[in-house]
């Protein structure tokens, strides 16, 4: 069964960094186009990112266009999430997830990680 887990997260001031990964097993990583998704208190889960296994083309949300960089590295099982100037409104709990059909940003997702905390201070 597949099973991802993030790590990462913190409390950062606004402006700063932080990289997140995502973890899985090497087979799953080189298989499966995976995604990065964000809920905030009270609202709803939201895309922020994904990748694809064939050649790593990547697709962000717009609001977080320019700032946000997924990678990946399938030799090490790891999905990564740099995050660049970041803003309050960027708190959220961070999940990766694997991309079963459809859009990037609506399509089906399975298998989600439990999460990381990101919170950022103005």
């Amino acid at each position: 069964q597949v099973q991802l887990v993030e790590s990462g997260g913190g409390l950062v001031q606004a402006g700063g960094s932080l990289r997140l990964s995502c973890a899985g097993s090497e087979r799953t990583f080189s298989q499966y186009n995976l995604g990065w998704f964000r809920q905030a208190p009270g609202k709803k889960r939201e895309f922020v990112s994904a990748i694809s296994w064939s050649d790593g083309s990547t697709y962000y949300a717009d609001s977080v266009k320019g700032r946000f960089t997924a990678s990946r590295d399938n030799a090490k099982g790891t999905m990564y999430l740099q995050m660049n100037m970041l803003k309050p409104e960027d708190t959220a709990v961070y999940y990766c997830a694997v991309h079963v059909s459809g859009r990037w940003d609506t399509g089906d997702y399975d298998y989600w990680g439990q999460g990381t905390q990101v919170t950022v201070s103005s």
